[in-house]
């Protein structure tokens, strides 16, 4: 499409106004939150959080989610809702080739260790290029900080059957502690239990506890995984996760235990139907790989997992971490309920006084900017970095949605429609998208006067709220902010608007 055709395309589509200067309207969306006080909205992040494991100690609550990378992280805040904006402190970097690669699946418990309590970091890892190498790892902190500091302790394993193993968790019951795992035998990915002399060795054999039986559970993959211990009163349940995560119909199974032996198969009752499922009315998919934990009082059960929002969403970067509190039937085991919405109003946990510092997002058109000097090429971000080019995949990160300026109402902030909460921003000349962390350097950095375009006023140019004269412009292909003085940077630093249908 030429320049000029596409220009009047944008206009034609109703998404702007020319008055003086153009005024986004329909994808014009306001940012102020509108959760009630005591009360929050899912999810607690925006994108990367798979495979959530978050608990609640000595005041705090601290999480930790898949990096798939060589590195893990963790968040702590006094409130729930405030791990929407926590910093990722990095608590330990691997180097380790045999090691080093693919970080999933992390929870950490604390355990009797050789010099007392200590916090012990399971999790996933493997080689580099590929994910058939995945084996058990454990950190152990040097006290009782769940932020550590972390040193590596070990690689757990069975001598016997030492192949693949993934999201090892682990049980205490009867005064014994045991690993939990899942490995693949055959067509089956299955859920495995070994008895462990301590936090970082097992001290027998694996023994399998289930593998893929239901139809309900072969969805894509016959994949059982994520085994988690749940305990209340005398019964002990194993909630697992069922069927393969690139698919809708990820989600939850139960173990129950009926008191023989731990180790031996018959031990574990299978509930014939899920526990927790899809819910397409509230627009949840997928939801799995859970964890469990307490409020603040101890008086109520709460369980933290991930989901999709849309479905087709598969098991890559788009999976959020989602809490909500859960109840006990009269026969004693669990009811999760139905995945609430991210519309949805959830009271915090009690005692917790927390407010939601997000607001809430409710589903908007995104739009896409293309470069007025090459109409072919548009605004982007690939690993954090803004970039102007070529369209290609995923698309959604070449999609915002401009909201009211976070630094003043009567300006401009644009924010990724692929991953929700994060803006472009201004980092020393160079612009990055990052995460909404509520601070007013954050806010000035994501704001900007929305113009008339420098190279032509119907299309549209972004100046720094903070920096007068210096806007968004090409520069070799990166987004960067400067002031423009040629013709040909006047070209670079106008864009031009276009929605995006649904």
């Amino acid at each position: 499409m030429k320049k000029q055709q596409l220009i009047s395309t944008v206009v034609k589509s109703g998404l702007w106004l020319i008055a003086g200067f153009a005024i986004l309207s329909v994808a014009y969306q306001p940012t102020t939150a509108q959760t009630p006080d005591g009360s929050f909205h899912n999810p607690l992040n925006t994108f990367e959080g798979a495979d959530p494991w978050l608990t609640y100690y000595d005041g705090f609550y601290y999480l930790s989610t898949t990096s798939g990378t060589s590195q893990l992280y963790m968040q702590k805040s006094a409130t729930l809702s405030g791990l929407k904006v926590a910093k990722q402190e990095l608590i330990y970097a691997e180097t380790d080739p045999s090691r080093c690669c693919n970080m999933w699946a992390p929870e950490f418990h604390l355990l009797d260790g050789p010099d007392g309590k200590r916090w012990y970091f399971y999790y996933t890892a493997g080689t580099n290029g590929t994910l058939d190498n995945q084996h058990s790892h454990v950190l152990e902190s040097a006290g009782t900080d769940p932020m550590g500091p972390y040193t590596y302790k070990a690689r757990i394993f069975d001598p016997a059957n030492d192949g693949y193993s993934i999201d090892g968790s682990v049980m205490q019951l009867n005064d014994n502690l045991y690993f939990l795992f899942s490995s693949w035998t055959g067509d089956f990915q299955k859920l495995y239990i070994a008895p462990m002399s301590n936090p970082w060795t097992l001290s027998g054999s694996r023994h399998l506890l289930t593998q893929s039986q239901y139809s309900w559970e072969k969805v894509g993959l016959n994949v059982t995984e994520g085994p988690e211990a749940l305990q209340h009163g005398d019964k002990t349940f194993i909630i697992y996760s069922a069927s393969f995560c690139a698919t809708d119909d990820y989600k939850l199974g139960m173990l129950t235990y009926n008191g023989g032996d731990v180790l031996d198969t018959k031990s574990w009752d299978k509930s014939p139907e899920p526990v927790f499922q899809r819910s397409d009315e509230n627009s949840v998919y997928a939801p799995g790989h859970n964890g469990f934990f307490k409020s603040p009082d101890g008086t109520e059960d709460w369980i933290v997992y991930h989901a999709n929002d849309n479905p087709g969403d598969g098991c890559a970067g788009k999976r959020t971490t989602r809490v909500q509190k859960f109840t006990w039937n009269a026969d004693g085991t669990p009811n999760f309920g139905v995945p609430v919405s991210i519309t949805t109003d959830i009271t915090n946990p009690s005692g917790d006084t927390g407010n939601d510092p997000l607001p809430q997002r409710l589903p908007v058109p995104g739009v896409r900017f293309a470069s007025f000097a090459d109409p072919t090429k548009f605004i982007n971000h690939f690993s954090q970095r803004a970039r102007v080019s070529k369209l290609g995949e995923p698309a959604g990160d070449f999609e915002f949605v401009i909201r009211e300026g976070l630094a003043d109402p009567k300006a401009v902030s644009i924010e990724s429609k692929n991953h929700p909460n994060s803006y472009l921003l201004n980092r020393n000349g160079n612009v990055w998208l990052a995460q909404f962390d509520g601070t007013d350097d954050f806010n000035t950095a994501a704001t900007w006067w929305q113009k008339p375009g420098l190279a032509s006023p119907d299309a549209l140019s972004f100046e720094s709220f903070v920096k007068p004269d210096a806007y968004l412009i090409n520069v070799n292909g990166f987004l960067n902010v400067k002031a423009p003085t040629t013709d040909a940077e006047k070209a670079a630093a106008t864009f031009v608007m276009s929605d995006v249908k649904e």
